[in-house]
């Protein structure tokens, strides 16, 4: 038989693999969705809670204490659908950084493509993320946004999800690999997700950046994936359900493809890094 037809032994050829091995690829997306919320005594209701807290703390400071309500027409909703993507980029990403150090185990003793767990980690948090969207979606259906809902609406949830997806994934797995070896990673993500709520229009308007930065700096701030993943649920959510003369972000479909290639690129940079060190990964833990 041709030397071509056989395996060289722990070769990966990255991400391609990830569908070659879509059986395990399951196998941890189970395990890492059973697993979440273990001898819980709440489980699922959690995912619930810790949005419901995060805004309600969010809408008493900004809402009420700094009156950004009466700025912003309808600020529960603007606030919650912000807040509800802004978790799946912060839980995919964190997720996907720790993904190889929490599976050491698997790492050390069998060859398996390393990807997969930060591919299993992604998903994981979008299976998370569903609950707070269909609470989203409640919310918004009470204040009538069925009746306004259109094809446009549904595309920008999509579009939304998949950009930022992409964009916690490439950063997942360049961080995740770096991890490995400098555990420092961990506490850079943890400051750059603390960050992350700020340098997305969550919590204020997009047009105050406008005012107080110069045109280019502005530019680049509405070319960030999570502002425009942010935006687009608030394309989709709040502005049907508010009557308001407040405009979003001018191109915001083309701002949207040019946030997909910069996600597309993120990802192609960290699967770069990541098969550049998976090599050293069963040593270095």
């Amino acid at each position: 038989m041709p030397r071509a037809d056989f395996d060289v032994p722990g070769t990966s050829r990255g991400l391609i693999d990830v569908i070659r091995w879509r059986y395990l690829l399951s196998l941890l997306v189970k395990t890492g969705v059973s697993t979440r919320y273990r001898n819980s005594v709440l489980g699922w209701t959690w995912s619930y809670v810790r949005p419901a807290a995060q805004f309600f703390v969010f809408w008493i400071v900004f809402g009420l204490f700094m009156t950004l309500e009466k700025g912003i027409p309808n600020f529960a909703v603007y606030l919650f659908s912000g807040i509800v993507i802004i978790n799946l980029f912060s839980e995919a990403y964190k997720n996907g950084t720790t993904s190889i150090v929490g599976n050491a185990p698997l790492v050390r003793k069998v060859f398996l493509p390393r990807q997969l767990f930060a591919v299993s980690a992604v998903i994981v948090a979008f299976v998370h993320f569903l609950p707070q969207l269909a609470l989203l979606i409640v919310v918004c259906a009470a204040l009538g946004w069925l009746g306004s809902v259109t094809l446009m609406s549904v595309l920008a949830v999509f579009a939304a999800v998949v950009i930022v997806m992409i964009f916690s994934l490439g950063l997942g797995l360049f961080f995740g690999a770096i991890n490995v070896r400098f555990r420092d990673a961990e506490n850079i993500v943890e400051l750059l997700l603390l960050l992350a709520t700020w340098a997305s229009p969550v919590l204020y308007f997009w047009t105050m950046v406008e005012n107080v930065f110069p045109a280019w700096v502005t530019r680049i701030y509405l070319l960030n994936p999570l502002t425009v993943g942010v935006e687009l649920f608030h394309y989709a959510f709040w502005y049907p359900v508010t009557d308001t003369d407040l405009q979003l972000p001018p191109d915001l479909g083309w701002n949207s493809l040019w946030a997909l290639l910069i996600s597309v690129s993120t990802l192609f940079i960290g699967q770069i890094v990541f098969r550049r060190l998976e090599g050293r990964f069963a040593q270095d833990l």
